[in-house]
């Protein structure tokens, strides 16, 4: 089996050294260079994975990918993110390309496979694209890899008896009575013209009931834990920890997708986690075509390719990412109390369903709009308007940003 997989990873990459280019810019040291160099020699070393050779073969690689990977980690978390150098991030990406390869050389197990997987989702969510993504590529046969080790391993547990599984937690916080007077309108699938007439150009909020019936994630490919699992287990992704990312214990971590659903989803352990990502969609294509952008957005200035995509993913009780929501006018903006800082300039200090009248006396007299949103309905919330959203259940939903 570990020739199959040496076998079928090899196919991904470059056929020999002279297809695989290393060429950077200014900003990356000679050193840096010379490093990947080396592990694009050791790479391509004629020794096969059984080969006496193949075990010091892998230390080194690891070796000089681990070097590769520090140097450029450092440069990518020096400084504000946008001052980094595109160079450095696809020096990172070429590292974990390298770092990934060589721990499946040999016999890795599955263990080593999900090393070498998260090293690829690394490269993916910090570095740049290379090689025609090839990273992506190579997550794939690892992905499956994965999967043909843990089915084996479920195969032979069925001859021993189970414990019973931790039953997900199924309460729900109860929605706010939502009054007449407040209530966010509704539309069954509104034409683009009525659209932009009464909601667009007017900036009133609606919300768009039938206009993702034909999502796969509502159909065929029907989103649910088992189905995220399947398809994004064994996938590693940043999870935010705490429930508003103005909380003094919010954080940010590194799991797999089935490490969160155990700790946060199926179990309540600690705080709250979500995850909330705006890469998501990049790093787990198969998720991405399960959605669509919906017409509206095309009624924008900017064109597809700038829409921004952005997945929630959390549990009952997350202020980000479903389902109660309420949504204040720019207007407004003075009696919401806007945080100072440059950075919390467009969050506000009020707990919002249950404000301190003594702080923030101007926030009652706020109106607002409220809704709860069902799954399948779409609401538009217009530019600038301030939004407040509470978990009422599980969910995973999909926000578009476009102007």
């Amino acid at each position: 089996m570990a020739a199959a997989l040496w076998s079928t990873i090899s196919a991904v990459l470059p056929p020999d050294e002279a297809r695989f280019p290393l060429r950077f810019g200014v900003a990356v040291d000679a050193s840096v260079e010379e490093m990947l160099l080396r592990c694009r020699r050791q790479l391509y070393a004629r020794t096969g994975p059984d080969s006496p050779r193949a075990a010091a073969l892998t230390a080194a690689a690891l070796t000089a990918a681990q070097i590769v990977t520090d140097v450029s980690w450092e440069q990518l978390n020096t400084g504000t993110w946008r001052d980094v150098d595109k160079e450095w991030r696809r020096v990172y990406a070429h590292g974990c390309l390298f770092k990934a390869v060589a721990l499946c050389r040999g016999a890795p197990g599955p263990e080593g496979a999900l090393q070498a997987l998260k090293t690829c989702d690394l490269g993916l969510l910090m570095g740049a694209s290379i090689l025609d993504d090839v990273l992506q590529r190579l997550v794939g046969v690892l992905q499956e890899e994965v999967r043909r080790a843990a089915k084996e391993e479920k195969e032979i547990r069925t001859e021993v008896p189970e414990v019973q599984a931790k039953k997900i937690r199924l309460e729900i916080p109860s929605a706010p009575v939502i009054k007449r007077s407040n209530a966010v309108p509704r539309m069954h699938c509104p034409s683009l013209e009525h659209f932009k007439t009464n909601n667009l150009l007017t900036k009133q909020p609606i919300i768009l009931e039938g206009v993702i019936d034909h999502w796969p994630a509502l159909n065929d490919h029907r989103w649910s834990l088992e189905y995220i699992r399947s398809i994004a287990g064994c996938r590693t992704v940043p999870v935010e920890v705490g429930s508003r990312y103005t909380d003094e214990e919010w954080s940010q971590r590194l799991l797999t997708v089935n490490q969160f659903i155990d700790k946060y989803i199926s179990v309540k352990e600690g705080p709250v986690g979500y995850l909330a990502q705006h890469q998501l969609f990049d790093q787990i294509p198969e998720l991405k075509e399960d959605i669509r952008i919906p017409d509206y957005c095309c009624l924008g200035d900017e064109d597809e390719d700038s829409i921004t995509i952005n997945a929630w993913f959390g549990p009952p009780g997350t202020v980000l990412g479903c389902k109660y929501i309420r949504l204040y006018s720019p207007g407004d903006s003075s009696k919401l109390y806007p945080h100072e800082s440059p950075l919390l300039h467009n969050t506000s200090q009020v707990e919002v369903e249950n404000p301190d009248e003594a702080l923030f006396p101007e926030f009652l007299d706020a109106p607002f709009q409220e809704c709860v949103l069902r799954p399948g309905e779409v609401l538009f919330i217009p530019v600038q308007h301030w939004h407040y959203v509470r978990a009422l259940e599980l969910s995973f939903s999909v926000s578009f940003w476009w102007l």
